[in-house]
Order: structure tokens, then C-alpha cells, then sequence
């Protein structure tokens, strides 16, 4: 892998456009801007400013510049297959343990669950590229540590921003608990997740798109 290939020189700018939208969210969560763009609701409401729509944007990004200096991830067929599988393993293994065992879903036996599940999707996707898949983690760490570091904050001064906000029902606790349980765990696993696969699906369809390209020229 070349200098201008690595993962920390690839992750770079976008890191920093992510740290930005991250703080523009919270800055309109604060002030009281649109709800659909900007939703105190716990989860985040699928507001329209948010970081995990540039997922797919990014992981396209760095599967085209690594198809473009020279990486592949070999087969494209069955690359996207397994990065496809690693995507559909945690919602249909997770829900059908969830009807199998009788658990509540919104209990902490389902989360437990669905966040082993989130590391056994994110060693499979990982096995799809792993040139692709050491950038995608790199990105998804420097995209999701800082909101972390803005939960506990947020926490901590309660801010009534969706950074801060429990979901239902969810049990009173310390704020440095209520952190732990919604902000670290959820953010270093399901969300690692998501990033690494959901931004490997793409990659690999721009390596794809990119490697016609050379062939034809």
C-alpha cells in the first residue's frame, strides 16, 4: 500500500467533514433547528444531518482510490457476497434470537445480543477486503470516538440533545453508567459495524465500477 493509500492519509479529510457535521449537529440540536434536520429524539430520529449517511459516500470513496492504486478485493462476486452476508447477519440473527429465547427487545439481554452480533458481522465483513476493511475502521473510530467524547458531555451537563437523551423505559442510573451502557458500548460496536460493513458493500462496488474503467481504457 502506497503512502498516498494509507489509512490515515485516506481517512483524513473525511474524518475531519465527519467531526464537523458531529459538532454542526450538535450545535442544531442546541439551538432548537428543524427537527428533521436536526432531532433531539432519542436515537437521532433519522435526522437528514447526521454522520451515518456518509457511510456509504466514504466507503465508495476509499474502495475507488484503492482500486485505483493497484488493491482489489479479488473476486468482486463473492467479496460482495460475504461483505453483503456480514451486513444481513446481526438484524436476522438478532431478531430471530430475540423471538427464539422470548427476550424483551428493548431489555439488555437483546442488546448484549445484537452487540455480539456486531463484532461476528464485523470480523466476516472484515474478511471481504481487508486492505478496504483496516480503512473503514480506521475512519469509523475517528468518526464515532468523537461522539463519544460528546455524549458523555452532553450527559454530564444534561443537554437534552439526542446525544444525551435515553431511549424508553430505559432504567434511571448514574449519567457515567447511562454513558457507558448507550454511548461507549453502542458506538464501538453497532456502530463499528455499520461503518466497516456497510462502508465495505460500497467500497466494493466502486472498486468494481473502477477496475471496468481501467480495463476499458
Amino acid at each position: 500500500m502506497s503512502q498516498e493509500t494509507s489509512p490515515g492519509k485516506l481517512i483524513l479529510v473525511p474524518a475531519a467533514i465527519t467531526l464537523a457535521i458531529t459538532l454542526l449537529r450538535l450545535v442544531g440540536e442546541l439551538q432548537g433547528w428543524s427537527p428533521a434536520l436536526f432531532s433531539r429524539e432519542a436515537g437521532g430520529g433519522g435526522a437528514l444531518v447526521g454522520i451515518s449517511w456518509l457511510v456509504p459516500f466514504f466507503g465508495a470513496w476509499f474502495g475507488w482510490k484503492l482500486a485505483k492504486a493497484g488493491g482489489s478485493p479479488g473476486r468482486i462476486g463473492p467479496a460482495l457476497l460475504v461483505a453483503v452476508l456480514a451486513f444481513a447477519l446481526m438484524p436476522a440473527l438478532g431478531f430471530g434470537g430475540i423471538k427464539a429465547a422470548s427476550l424483551n427487545p428493548q431489555g439488555f439481554g437483546a442488546f448484549g445480543l445484537f452487540v455480539v452480533l456486531a463484532f461476528a458481522g464485523l470480523a466476516l465483513g472484515f474478511r471481504a477486503w481487508p486492505a478496504l476493511g483496516k480503512v473503514l475502521l480506521q475512519y469509523a473510530l475517528a468518526a464515532r470516538v468523537p461522539v463519544i467524547l460528546v455524549m458523555l458531555v452532553a450527559m454530564l451537563g444534561n443537554w437534552g440533545t439526542h446525544y444525551d437523551v435515553a431511549p424508553p423505559d430505559f432504567p434511571a442510573m448514574s449519567a457515567l453508567a447511562k454513558w457507558f451502557v448507550i454511548g461507549v458500548v453502542p458506538q464501538l460496536s453497532i456502530w463499528i459495524w455499520f461503518s466497516v460493513v456497510v462502508g465495505m458493500i460500497f467500497g466494493i462496488l466502486a472498486a468494481a465500477v473502477a477496475g471496468r474503467r481501467t480495463a476499458a481504457a
